[in-house]
């Protein structure tokens, strides 16, 4: 909040610090309340919208208590919790000055103090109290640590969709580009759901082999192979009772995908090198980056499997496509890092803003958040600039290479097919349709090259 806007209270018994800052704020602030009895501070909370109080630490009052300042602190934090409030301390009472900051005190400051430090220090708290609350979403209401960020109405929508379905022991299938967000959404739904007291195992499938696939999810018996020195759980086994996240499950073998469904209609698992099946109660969440329903077309994901784990289905939207969520998530990371790395809060300029809503961000919300913790660290000033935002080379496509101008057609068409191909994961119905082909056609022209 700009100090502009804001209204601010002063309650001390002395009158010259009173006066000394209303005029230090009285052009810099919306209001300016004074208060030299502390007895009168819960009717003027009640009274007047306080965004900002400055409170003494030592009173003549009929409350004497040695630190009447902590008392009036407590007062206020009861009634007002969110209140920022800062102590005026004289230098002896430094000690009951950090006191107070444990006791919810935003900051203090000493007498005699200087006034340009004292401007600086209620607007830093006025922004930061602006930024933690434009970093609440209506999905922040609801119960769960996670915290999910939008203000776009497509994530809107998945909020909404979330804590509708995160309730019921509905099989969740989330869709999206890499780096949007999926493993978040299902923590978020575990920890909205009725399971939220118990295990929540993620398991990135699509890295396993098939012995490590049935060793990882189903467990082992000593024995059971090589390396099998001990008796061994699976991660069925360490989820039962609470949520089971199987990511990137569009990159798992037919042979895995049989051996899943298997599990998934009996609920039972049973450990390799061991024939007694044993019950499990999970609830499934899956994620990938690629179109199921386009592999099972292409006879590369089971059908049957789709149906399990596909009672309801989330599809996360790339951050391009989230022009509003830029700035709000780029501040999210800003305030994150800055505290993680002990550095300044720190604002963006124009042209900070403008190349943060003009770049296309291929790596979505990971990459955004990867370019933050880049600013945060080198950044030598406290306003980042475009200068400070540096996109990962990573995210980059390489540069196609020319073709020499006497390659023959039917080469040229070869190395296009290839290419596309290659850019679609192997996926021949978007391949096709970026090549303007039907898939019979596109699957004729792969024999003809022998691709």
């Amino acid at each position: 909040m700009l100090l502009k806007k804001a209204t601010v209270l002063i309650v001390d018994d002395d009158t010259d610090v009173l006066t000394a800052v209303k005029l230090l704020l009285k052009t810099e602030a919306k209001e300016v309340i004074t208060e030299k009895n502390p007895e009168n501070l819960n009717s003027l909370l009640r009274q007047n919208n306080v965004d900002l109080i400055l409170l003494d630490m030592n009173f003549n009052s009929a409350i004497n208590t040695g630190n009447e300042g902590l008392y009036w602190l407590r007062k206020v934090k009861e009634w007002k919790p969110d209140a920022i409030v800062i102590m005026i301390t004289a230098y002896g009472d430094i000690d009951l000055a950090v006191r107070s900051l444990k006791e919810g005190a935003a900051d203090f400051i000493v007498k005699p103090w200087h006034n340009d430090k004292l401007t600086e220090v209620i607007k830093e708290l006025l922004d930061k109290k602006d930024s933690d609350k434009n970093t609440k979403t209506s999905s922040n209401k609801s119960t769960g640590t996670t915290t999910l960020l939008g203000d776009s109405d497509v994530m809107q929508d998945i909020f909404l969709k979330v804590n509708k379905i995160a309730p019921t022991d509905a099989n969740i299938l989330i869709l999206g580009e890499n780096g949007t967000g999926k493993d978040l959404i299902a923590k978020a739904i575990h920890e909205r759901s009725m399971r939220a007291g118990k295990p929540f195992v993620k398991v990135d499938v699509g890295a396993l082999t098939d012995t490590l696939f049935e060793s990882e999810l189903f467990g082992h018996k000593k024995g059971a192979f090589t390396d099998a020195r001990e008796d061994r759980p699976g991660r069925f086994e360490d989820a039962n009772g609470g949520t089971l996240f199987l990511d990137e499950i569009g990159n798992i073998s037919l042979r895995q995908q049989a051996k899943l469904l298997t599990v998934l209609q009996n609920r039972q698992v049973t450990r390799l090198g061991n024939n007694k099946p044993m019950d499990i109660d999970i609830r499934l969440i899956c994620a990938t980056n690629l179109p199921l329903h386009e592999l099972a077309n292409d006879d590369r994901f089971r059908k049957d499997l789709i149906y399990r784990i596909n009672t309801v289905e989330v599809t996360m939207p790339p951050l391009r496509k989230r022009n509003n969520d830029i700035v709000l998530l780029a501040k999210h990371f800003a305030a994150t890092y800055a505290a993680k790395y002990l550095k300044p809060a720190v604002s963006f300029d124009a042209t900070a803003l403008q190349k943060l809503n003009s770049y296309h961000y291929p790596g979505n919300v990971r990459e955004l958040q990867y370019t933050m913790e880049r600013a945060i660290i080198m950044a030598d000033s406290e306003v980042l600039t475009a200068n400070d935002l540096i996109f990962s080379s990573i995210e980059t496509a390489s540069p196609e290479p020319p073709m020499p101008d006497d390659m023959p057609l039917s080469m040229v068409e070869k190395n296009t097919i290839m290419r596309v191909i290659d850019k679609h994961n192997g996926n021949i119905t978007r391949a096709a349709k970026e090549l303007g082909l039907t898939r019979t056609a596109l699957y004729r022209r792969l024999s003809k090259y022998d691709i």
